[in-house]
């Protein structure tokens, strides 16, 4: 996975089971604008999201209308209950929706964008909430979640053939860095 998605928790009541559903959620629409989609999936497709690398999960399960009735223990609680599971499953980056970036659950002081702390070996990043009550414009949404997918995203291995100085025809591919390696 290059990215596992984080909201604070689902809208009330949703009407399928789904993270992010409200009609009024963005989330959907961002990125796919900001290219982690070829198409902008709907709320009950939410497993496709797996197809591109990326996951999708809760810092709290309860849901309500908005955010701000999430009591800021329930996120300390459900971030630090997070922060164990991304531990023992060693993503690379994950990012947290939060309408204000000082109701982070981990640090008063979250700022949108990359963050300085990790979790393990993870990049965290924090995000505008793509909440309908948030007054971020779409634009600006967009361009917040272009920059993380453009930092997670990896170049695709391309297969080639080339002729080493030893005569022999190999197939090599690049790796991320842009080396070749011999297959």
């Amino acid at each position: 996975m290059r990215v596992v998605f984080c909201g604070i928790n689902p809208g009330s009541p949703p009407p399928i089971p789904a993270f992010i559903c409200p009609s009024g959620n963005r989330f959907w629409k961002v990125i796919h604008q900001a290219g982690f989609t070829d198409r902008q999936l709907r709320p009950e497709e939410e497993l496709q999201l797996l197809d591109t690398r990326c996951g999708i999960t809760m810092l709290v399960e309860r849901p309500t209308v908005q955010a701000s009735e999430v009591a800021l223990q329930e996120l300390r609680s459900g971030g630090v209950s997070w922060c164990g599971r991304l531990r023992s499953i060693s993503r690379r980056r994950w990012r947290c929706s939060a309408s204000r970036p000082s109701s982070w659950p981990l640090t008063s002081a979250a700022r949108s964008g990359k963050q300085a702390m990790t979790i393990g070996t993870t990049q965290v990043w924090v995000l505008p909430n793509p909440s309908g009550l948030n007054r971020a414009t779409l634009d600006k949404l967009v361009a917040a979640y272009r920059e993380l997918d453009d930092a997670t995203a990896t170049p695709r291995p391309v297969a080639e053939e080339a002729t080493f100085p030893d005569g022999h025809l190999n197939a090599i591919k690049s790796s991320p860095q842009g080396a070749f390696n011999r297959l």
